[in-house]
């Protein structure tokens, strides 16, 4: 049995350091030193970090290695503790309730029911740009990236407009809450935001995800009160926050490879393949979900004891030099695939298609509208989530002009 031990604290696995800014020197350090490492994390709680692409991608889909938190060991887990109406839910459950709830979720989101969503996808991106156009000056997080996935997200789920700008609020005070306090209020606000929200749609049923999700709850009885609750939540959850970091790493990336721009603006049908390898290069999600040993595991020649908290580094293995040759460049002639930004196995994205969708259209958008755009503060001025678990900019400053104009805003 092998063994490498890595404190981790503050960012710093032992003499690696993590910056939220370039944290891949980091992590092609740890692969080159071990492919699995025993880490402590910023509370002081223990886990394993796998590091490279083939042993990743085969954890991924480990049926020993279980989302459950009632597989860790006693005072194991110290992550966000959700109340079960929000914790019952597909990142949380095994086989055969994930098979159950997932299998319902998929029926949901039909091949047309996504195809639906293009047009209004890209004229909610329209509508959003205009404005940053006539400025030519905008933080297109704020203004762009962050509004577009609520939108789209929201309109799948038949959330009502007025609601949409609370749940912005609130998911951000989960993932960076100023206190406790403040954390379990906006939790509080979102229980009473889901009750209000399902009491009306089985009320008065729309053309919409959640009315569809109600009717499988109360017709055939295949989800609980909670699971219903917490199915929600997630769709709405993760198909906001992973897409704005999605569209915001995206364009960042594009805009560091002006050649990579322009290539684009000119071939349209490299979008795909383009979309797939930005995802690669840079995805929202460092770290899958933890997962915890049902049985002793070895990976990679470590034995990792039964209960233990294991992170799967799925940044780490998408930049991979035995799986993905010069991975630190945006290769749009890379084959496409193989990459695990949307994770592997049965906890596989379940929304990969929308967010493929909103990515494309997302980009496409900004190709058509401002085809100047450039970073509006020097590249070192940009600021990114304080997190492991997060990879997203907090802001992301652009100038920009339109075909019509000969000229930057300024000049």
């Amino acid at each position: 049995m092998r063994h490498t031990s890595t404190n981790f604290s503050a960012g710093i696995f032992g003499p690696v350091t993590i910056t939220p800014s370039d944290p891949y020197a980091a992590y092609s350090a740890l692969r080159r030193s071990g492919p699995v490492h025993r880490i402590a994390g910023p509370d002081g709680s223990p886990s394993w970090l796998v590091t490279r692409y083939d042993d990743v991608r085969r954890a991924l889909a480990d049926p020993r290695l279980s989302v459950d938190k009632r597989s860790a060991l006693p005072g194991n887990y110290r992550g966000l503790n959700l109340p079960p109406a929000l914790d019952a839910n597909l990142l949380n459950l095994d086989p055969p309730d994930h098979t159950r709830i997932r299998s319902l979720v998929t029926r949901a989101f039909t091949p047309g029911r996504i195809e639906s969503l293009a047009a209004p996808i890209r004229r909610t991106a329209d509508e959003l740009l205009a404005p940053v156009v006539r400025r030519g000056q905008a933080d297109l997080v704020a203004e762009y990236a962050a509004p577009l996935p609520i939108t789209v997200i929201c309109d799948l789920l038949g959330v009502p407009e007025e609601a949409r700008t609370d749940f912005r609020a609130w998911t951000d005070t989960m993932l960076a809450p100023p206190g406790p306090d403040e954390a379990r209020a906006a939790i509080g606000a979102m229980l009473r935001f889901f009750a209000g929200l399902i009491e009306g749609k089985r009320s008065v049923p729309g053309d919409d995800l959640v009315s569809d999700l109600i009717a499988a709850r109360d017709d055939d009885d295949r989800l609980s009160d909670d699971e219903l609750t917490s199915l929600i939540f997630l769709i709405l959850f993760a198909g906001y926050e992973n897409v704005v970091h999605l569209i915001g790493n995206a364009t960042l990336a594009l805009l560091d490879e002006p050649v990579l721009w322009e290539r684009l603006r000119s071939d349209r049908s490299q979008l795909p393949g383009a979309v797939e390898e930005l995802m690669r290069y840079d995805g929202p999600a460092p770290l899958a979900i933890r997962r915890f040993p049902v049985e002793d595991v070895e990976i990679d020649g470590v034995v990792i004891p039964a209960g233990e908290t294991v992170l799967l580094g799925i940044s780490s293995a998408n930049r991979d030099t035995e799986r993905f040759p010069d991975p630190d460049r945006v290769d749009f002639d890379r084959a496409v695939g193989g990459h695990l930004a949307l994770g592997h196995g049965i906890h596989y994205c379940v929304g990969a298609p929308l967010a493929r969708l909103e990515i494309a259209i997302a980009l496409e958008a900004l190709l058509d509208h401002a085809p100047g755009l450039h970073l509006g503060v020097p590249r070192s001025d940009l600021r990114w989530r304080d997190s492991i678990r997060t990879r997203g900019l907090l802001a992301l400053p652009v100038m920009c002009w339109n075909a019509d104009k000969t000229k930057r805003p300024g000049q």
